[in-house]
């Protein structure tokens, strides 16, 4: 399988808001330690997460398809267990019909599948398959 693996620096630098999928208002969580982290490097993010209403400060959508289609999304960063990833992935499929946009899936480290990998494949959406998004912002500095 060989997926559409983006250039992550680019990504990185071109990028401007991420959807946190599984974000946790936790400040014990990965999740939310990288949410911060992110919006401290001026990252707009836009947490999802049915069980909160707000994360540090913002307003926290149930899916992905709850947020306002004039929102520009970038990233998609996963934070959920790797069976629930191919779901998400069509949760961006979604999304693309939706918008016309068409952000890159970002599966951070042990959440991707090869079923996840395979639907955005098939559906040419560019996928960084288990990296985490805070170490690869920190490499390009």
């Amino acid at each position: 399988m060989s997926l559409n693996t983006p250039d992550i620096n680019e990504v990185l630098n071109e990028s401007k808001t991420i959807a946190i999928v599984g974000c946790s208002a936790s400040e014990h969580r990965t999740s939310n330690y990288i949410a911060k982290f992110l919006k401290e490097r001026g990252y707009t993010i836009i947490p999802v997460n049915p069980a909160e209403n707000e994360i540090l400060g913002e307003k926290c959508y149930d899916a992905l398809n709850d947020i306002p289609t004039e929102t520009t999304i970038d990233i998609v960063d996963i934070f959920r267990a790797n069976e629930h990833t191919a779901g998400v992935v069509e949760e961006v499929l979604e999304w693309n019909k939706k918008t016309g946009q068409n952000p890159v899936v970002w599966t951070q480290l042990d959440v991707s599948s090869d079923e996840a990998g395979q639907k955005a494949e098939e559906s040419q959406i560019p996928y960084v398959k288990n990296k985490c998004i805070m170490v690869e912002l920190e490499r390009m500095n």
